[in-house]
């Protein structure tokens, strides 16, 4: 027995709905489905035909944003870990500039379990990345591996909730916030960022 595809126009409908809830999240973080049917210019019955409830189709964003965010994680093979560090932060920003409703609904105490299920990738690099940066004698020791990551981890989570990702001034808040973290100096993180500029972009592509 095979599955069957599905059609194109359902497809199409998904995509709208969950861009049109991003959308009306970003507008309004409690917009209700009847808000977010209509946004889609879909009917609510329509709507409930490829979500079962509001949380479904929340979960939804979640996941799609976190997928970018662990393909990211997964594209940073810097040698060093003070650069993989700047990158990972510096990547992660630029695409909450793109995902930023699902990165807010990622950082909500509501969803965070299936966000820690989600995420668990994007957690894995930064684990290694936190016992590369400490055996290497680059980021401090005085705290242990899991602790230093749900530290870095946890002043993400503020930079992203607090600050406006698409303000161009705001452009190495992330990387800055996370090197500090991790045990360098403000000074270090000058010498790192002067001689990677790229990592203090926004908007576009931060590889060669």
């Amino acid at each position: 027995m095979t599955t069957r595809a599905p059609r194109r126009d359902a497809v199409e409908n998904r995509a709208g709905i969950l861009a049109a809830a991003r959308a009306a999240l970003a507008l309004d973080p409690h917009a209700s489905i009847d808000a977010i049917a209509r946004s889609a210019g879909l009917s609510r019955r329509t709507l409930y035909g490829h979500f079962d409830d509001r949380e479904a189709l929340i979960r939804e964003l979640v996941s799609s944003g976190a997928q970018r965010f662990n393909a990211i994680a997964a594209s940073v093979d810097d040698a060093d870990p003070r650069l993989a560090l700047a990158r990972l932060a510096s990547l992660l920003w630029r695409e909450a500039v793109h995902v930023q409703v699902a990165a807010a609904l990622a950082l909500d105490e509501a969803h965070v379990t299936h966000t820690a299920a989600a995420l668990s990738p994007l957690r894995d690099t930064l684990a290694a990345l936190v016992r590369s940066g400490q055996d290497a004698g680059s980021f401090r020791t005085d705290l242990s591996g899991p602790t230093l990551a749900r530290l870095i981890e946890e002043i993400a989570r503020t930079v992203v909730s607090r600050t406006e990702a698409a303000d161009p001034a705001t452009g190495d808040l992330a990387v800055r916030a996370v090197l500090s973290i991790a045990g360098l100096s403000w000074r270090e993180v000058d010498e790192l960022l002067s001689d990677h500029p790229e990592l203090a972009a926004t908007g576009q592509e931060v590889r060669a």
